[in-house]
C-alpha cells in the first residue's frame, strides 16, 4: 500500500481533525479518550499511516476494533499499520480472518500483495495484485498495473512488466512512474530498439508527453545514436523548458556528437536550474579540455572535486590536462587517483598506459597495456593503441605474435586486429599477398580501413596503398 498519497488524507481531514488528533495525542499519556465516531477514528488512522507513523496508527486501528468491531476496516488498517513495522506473519493472519469472514476488497488484496512482496515471495504478490484488478475501480486501475509490473521486475521477469506497464499507459497515458519504469525494464534488457520504438508509438498517440520524448531521447543515446536524441531531447524542452534533466542529457549527447559549444550552453542551463554539480562541472571540464582551453579545464574539474572528492572522472580528467601539458609525471600521479577510485575501469587503466608510453618504463606501459585489454578484450581503441605502442618501438614480431594469438569475438574486433596484422606484414616483412587482403578489408570498412593505415606512415607512402585509399 502507498500511504504517501496527500489527497486520501484530504478525504477524511475537516475542520476538527487538529482537535482530535490532539486528543488522541493526549490519551496516549493517560488522559480518558472519550468517544469517537468511526470515521474520526478511520481519519486519525489514516493520518498516522501517511506520515509514516505506524506505531500510533496500530494504537488507533485497536481502538477502532475495539468501539466498532463490526467495521471490518478497522482490521484491515491494522494489518495495514503491523505490517509496516516487520510484523508481517500478524498481518496475513489479521486478513487470513476476514477472509474466512467473506470480507475481501481490493484494499484487502493490495495489502496482501504488499506484504508478500516484502516476504521476497514475487508469485504471490503477483497473484494478489492480480485479484486487485479485478475488483478495482478504474481510476485505480493505472497505479495498480505499475504496482504489478514492479512486482515483475522483482522477479527479473522485465518481459511481462513491459507488457503490464503498456497496459498502464493505455488506461492513463499520464503516468509517468510507467513511462519510466519501462525505461528501466528495457535498459536491464538492453533492447533499445524495442524502447525506441514504444516510446515513438506512445508518442504517436501522445505527442506533449515530454517524460516520453525525454525517455526517447535517453534510448537512443543508449544505442550510440546521438544525432536522433539531440532531436528527442529537443522535443522534450519544447514541451516543457523547465525540465533540467533534459538539458544535461542533451548537454552529453552533444559532447559525444563532439559539438563542444553546445554541450556547454546545456550543461550552464542545467546548473542554472538545479545549482552546482560535481558531475555537471566534471563534464564542463571535460568540453573545455576538449576545446584546447586547458586551464579552464582544470578550473571545473577542481570545482568537481570540491563538491564530489571521490568523482574518479574528475581526477582521469586532471591528470590527461597534465598529460596535454606535458607533465608526465603528475599526469601519472591524478590518473592513479582516478584508478584508486575505479580500479576495475579499463578505460582508465588505457588512459595510464598511454602516459606510462612516455616515459622510459616501457616495459611498466606495456603490461599497463595488456591489463587493460584483459580487462575488456573487445575494446578496439586499446588493442589499437598497444599494437601502435608495439610498432612504435620497433617491436614488430611481438606485434605479430599478439595479433595472431588474440582471439577475437565480436567482427569488428577481428577486423582491427586482422589489419593491424596485413599491415604491419606488408609493411615491415614485404608480403605482398597481404595487399589483397587489405583490399578485401577497404571493402568491407574503408573507414576502420584508413584509420589503421594511417597509424602506418610507410603504407601512406606506397603508390599501391594511395591508390587503395582513393578507391
Amino acid at each position: 500500500m502507498n500511504y504517501d498519497d496527500e489527497e486520501n488524507d484530504n478525504d477524511y481531514y475537516d475542520g476538527n481533525l487538529n482537535e482530535e488528533l490532539d486528543r488522541f495525542e493526549k490519551s496516549l499519556t493517560g488522559e480518558p479518550l472519550g468517544f469517537m465516531d468511526s470515521d474520526t477514528l478511520e481519519a486519525i488512522i489514516d493520518h498516522y499511516l501517511i506520515q509514516g507513523n505506524y506505531t500510533k496508527a496500530n494504537l488507533c486501528a485497536e481502538i477502532g476494533i475495539q468501539q466498532f468491531p463490526f467495521i471490518p476496516l478497522f482490521t484491515l488498517r491494522k494489518a495495514q499499520a503491523i505490517s509496516a513495522n516487520g510484523q508481517l506473519k500478524e498481518a496475513l493472519n489479521l486478513l487470513s480472518h476476514l477472509e474466512k469472514s467473506g470480507i475481501t476488497s481490493c484494499e484487502h488484496f493490495l495489502t496482501k500483495a504488499s506484504i508478500f512482496s516484502q516476504l521476497r515471495d514475487s508469485k504471490t504478490a503477483i497473484k494478489y495484485f492480480t485479484e486487485a484488478l479485478n475488483v478495482a475501480e478504474p481510476e485505480d486501475r493505472d497505479e495498480i498495473f505499475v504496482d504489478l509490473a514492479m512486482e515483475y521486475e522483482t522477479a527479473r521477469d522485465f518481459k511481462n512488466a513491459v507488457r503490464i506497464l503498456k497496459k498502464a499507459l493505455e488506461t492513463n497515458p499520464n503516468n509517468e512512474v510507467a513511462i519510466y519504469e519501462l525505461a528501466f525494464c528495457y535498459d536491464q534488457m538492453e533492447d533499445f530498439d524495442s524502447a525506441i520504438k514504444c516510446y515513438s508509438d506512445f508518442i504517436n498517440e501522445n505527442p506533449y508527453s515530454f517524460t516520453a520524448w525525454y525517455n526517447l531521447g535517453n534510448a537512443y543515446s543508449k544505442s550510440e545514436n546521438f544525432e536522433k536524441a539531440i532531436w528527442a531531447y529537443d522535443y522534450c524542452l519544447l514541451i516543457n523548458e523547465d525540465f533540467s534533466p533534459a538539458y544535461f542529457n542533451l548537454g552529453n549527447a552533444y559532447l559525444s556528437e563532439e559539438k563542444y559549444l553546445l554541450s556547454i550552453q546545456n550543461f550552464e542551463k542545467c546548473i542554472e536550474f538545479d545549482g552546482e554539480d560535481g558531475l555537471t562541472l566534471c563534464y564542463l571540464g571535460e568540453c573545455y579540455e576538449q576545446l584546447g582551453n586547458l586551464d579552464e579545464a582544470k578550473r571545473f574539474y577542481y570545482k568537481s572535486l570540491e563538491l564530489m572528492p571521490e568523482l574518479s572522472d574528475a581526477w582521469l580528467g586532471l591528470g590527461i590536462v597534465k598529460d596535454l601539458e606535458g607533465d608526465v609525471k603528475g599526469a601519472i600521479g591524478f590518473i592513479e587517483k582516478a584508478i584508486s577510485y575505479d580500479a576495475f575501469n579499463p578505460g582508465y587503466i588505457h588512459v595510464l598506459a598511454g602516459a606510462l608510453e612516455k616515459t622510459d618504463d616501457l616495459n611498466l606501459a606495456n603490461e599497463t597495456y595488456l591489463k587493460a585489454l584483459s580487462m575488456d578484450t573487445n575494446n578496439d581503441e586499446i588493442l589499437t593503441d598497444y599494437v601502435n605502442f608495439l610498432v612504435k618501438n620497433d617491436s614488430y614480431k611481438q606485434a605479430v605474435d599478439f595479433l595472431e594469438a588474440l582471439d577475437t569475438v565480436q567482427e569488428e574486433i577481428a577486423l582491427v586486429k586482422d589489419l593491424h596484422l596485413f599491415a604491419i606484414l606488408y609493411v615491415y616483412f614485404k608480403q605482398e599477398n597481404i595487399l589483397n587482403r587489405l583490399i578485401q578489408a577497404q571493402v568491407k570498412d574503408s573507414v576502420v580501413t584508413k584509420e589503421i593505415i594511417s597509424l602506418y606512415p610507410t603504407l601512406i607512402n606506397d603508390p599501391k596503398i594511395v591508390n587503395l585509399l582513393n578507391n
